[in-house]
């Protein structure tokens, strides 16, 4: 079984839908992130507003044997 991930709108999702269901191809529909997913985002964004954040090149600075 392969699994296909679409982003609809609004709009498209009625149509996504039926035909998915007029294929008979088995779907679920996720309302929204779970709750661990969003309050890690939350953890980053408050981390990086604080200044606890490094960018790329200072990571490979920090890594001189790095093959990054």
């Amino acid at each position: 079984m392969e699994a296909i991930h679409v982003y609809p709108t609004k709009d498209q999702e009625k149509a996504v839908i039926a035909f998915l269901e007029a294929m008979q191809v088995p779907f679920y529909k996720d309302e929204e992130l779970p709750e661990h997913v969003l309050k890690g985002i939350q953890t980053g964004r408050e981390e990086i507003q604080a200044g606890h954040y490094m960018t790329l090149d200072e990571f490979r600075n920090r890594k001189p044997d790095s093959d990054l």
